[in-house]
């Protein structure tokens, strides 16, 4: 446990960066949703493994948040893994898509323990219909920020770090590394909206409380520079490896019921419902978000041990 410790510490202290705003999607499923944040991830479940996540946030509310993720990976080669990881964002005016290849090198710690490194490269594409907003007419003309769209291409890379077993897993990754600056004008206007670098921490452990039942509490915190962190509390049971049934709590946003199911012992379909806790669930019926997850096992063999996350 020395290994677990001493990534735990290492982790907890970079978390507790100051930052600039949360910019990057949230995820109640982020369990199911781990490679999305995570590189190291890429490979962990020992087969081919397709995760689709859908969410739509707000409902109700002109212009809210809708996400939809997708990520591909799998074991390629002794201790090295590898994978396809996509991101669609838009909210308002504004579409945003990550693009990018994961790869991750794991060692062997234990008989059990397993430590990986990840790294992610690929591109975010940035899209702001500005001419389409509306804006208020207080003097003459077109105010010049507004009458061109803005589209970009900007490379970017991140990466994560991951310990895991079997039921238990903790890890820290920072997907974009790179701040981008997009809206800049010459023109006598300067205005930046700057994309900053996220840190995820992400933790779980599954309790054996019968044969039959488990219990898997797990936590993601996102921190970045000038917001303060954003933390969730996840508390899910596990019935007969089967059916997943549990709640989760983002501190100052909104509580959430989750369920999934294993349809068959290599896909499964889960749901989450959110519902504001703050003002704004005063306009807002509240965030729907649907994953499923199908893991392929190419050399017809059983998994040593089931993977529950």
């Amino acid at each position: 446990m020395r290994i677990v410790t001493l990534v735990v510490v290492v982790m907890l202290s970079l978390v507790s960066l100051d930052g600039y705003g949360q910019q990057d999607p949230q995820y109640t499923q982020y369990m199911y949703n781990m490679n999305i944040v995570n590189p190291a991830y890429a490979g962990s479940r020992g087969t081919l493994s397709i995760g689709v996540l859908g969410r739509t946030q707000w409902v109700g509310l002109d212009g809210a948040p809708k996400t939809a993720t997708f990520a591909i990976h799998a074991p390629v080669a002794k201790n090295l893994g590898a994978g396809f990881s996509a991101i669609l964002d838009e909210h308002g005016p504004v579409k945003e898509q990550n693009i990018y290849a994961d790869i991750s090198y794991t060692l062997t710690t234990s008989e059990e323990g397993r430590l990986a490194f990840g790294l992610k490269g690929g591109l975010t594409l940035f899209d702001v219909n500005l001419i389409s907003l509306v804006l208020p007419q207080t003097e003459p003309g077109v105010d010049p920020l507004f009458d061109d769209n803005v589209n970009e291409s900007l490379p970017n890379f991140g990466a994560g770090v991951l310990y895991y077993d079997d039921k238990f897993y903790v890890g820290l990754s920072a997907p974009n590394l790179l701040e981008t600056k997009h809206l800049e004008k010459s023109d006598g206007t300067i205005t930046r909206a700057s994309e900053k670098m996220h840190y995820f921490f992400t933790s779980g452990y599954v309790f054996d409380l019968s044969t039959s039942l488990k219990f898997k509490p797990s936590t993601m915190v996102k921190a970045v520079s000038g917001a303060p962190l954003a933390i969730d509390l996840s508390a899910n049971f596990l019935i007969n490896e089967r059916l997943e049934l549990g709640a989760s709590y983002r501190f100052g946003d909104s509580v959430s019921g989750l369920i999934s199911f294993g349809v068959t012992p290599d896909l499964r379909l889960g749901y989450a419902y959110d519902y504001t806790t703050t003002n704004l669930g005063n306009y807002n019926n509240g965030t729907h978000e649907a994953f499923l997850q199908w893991d392929i096992d190419f050399s017809k063999k059983n998994l040593k041990s089931p993977r529950f996350f």
